[in-house]
């Protein structure tokens, strides 16, 4: 892991820490705004799902795929898995459009639009490619090079 990654990747990670060891402490407080979700899956379903339940499977989904963005241990996946679950949690947490407080209206937008963008840099990340990994699309390139080269030296030696 280059220098870079090994400081960028934990400082992406820490706000997913912190975010999740408050939504255990404050699981009663937070499971209202899953209720939605909550039963949208039970209707699918046809099983009861408890809010709490969604709350704090989101909040162990995201500490363990923070750790494994912050450890570089399957990097990308945990990002694609972070972005996956941020963005649910932005739209039954944030939202600002059904806020009659203007001031609690403006708070949540910022909230709801700083996701938006930790969820842009999740993306970028699960495209970051292994260092110690050509880009697939270079080595797709050297190996028609090497393809090639190996026709033209063979034509070469049929001429001889």
């Amino acid at each position: 892991m280059t220098l870079l990654r090994t400081v960028a990747r934990p400082m992406l990670a820490s706000v997913f820490f912190a975010g999740a060891a408050n939504a255990l402490k404050n699981t009663t407080t937070i499971a209202p705004k899953a209720k939605p979700v909550a039963d949208a899956i039970s209707g699918a379903t046809g099983q009861p799902v408890a809010p709490a339940t969604l709350v704090r499977i989101n909040a162990g989904t995201q500490l363990l795929a923070a750790a494994g963005l912050a450890t570089g241990r399957a990097p990308r996946l945990s990002a694609l898995v972070l972005a996956g679950s941020l963005a649910p949690t932005t739209v039954v947490g944030h939202q600002f459009w059904n806020q009659s407080d203007p001031v609690a209206a403006k708070n949540q937008r910022l909230h709801f639009v700083k996701n938006v963008s930790v969820i842009g840099g999740l993306l970028m990340a699960t495209l970051d490619p292994d260092p110690h990994k050509k880009f697939i699309g270079t080595r797709a390139k050297n190996k028609v090079v090497d393809a090639k080269d190996k026709v033209v030296d063979e034509i070469s030696d049929l001429r001889r």
